[in-house]
């Protein structure tokens, strides 16, 4: 039961054209993007809470799609 608590909505997952969520690479792009923009948004430092570790890369490079063209 809900005793008082406010319910939380989860926020949708991004799709892409693969069909699953939206990837690491993904997401740093975009960001590079908002940055560009000028959103005032900073690139985190290596090892900093909330960066991605060299683990999240090896697993993303593992699942990565070659681009064609």
């Amino acid at each position: 039961m809900n005793y008082g608590k406010k319910p939380t909505k989860k926020k949708p997952v991004k799709k892409f054209r693969g069909g699953g969520a939206t990837g690491l690479y993904a997401n740093i792009h975009k960001k590079r993007d908002r940055i560009a923009a000028g959103s005032g948004e900073k690139m985190r430092k290596v090892g900093s809470k909330g960066a991605p570790s060299a683990n999240a890369f090896k697993k993303a490079a593992k699942t990565a799609k070659k681009r064609t063209a």
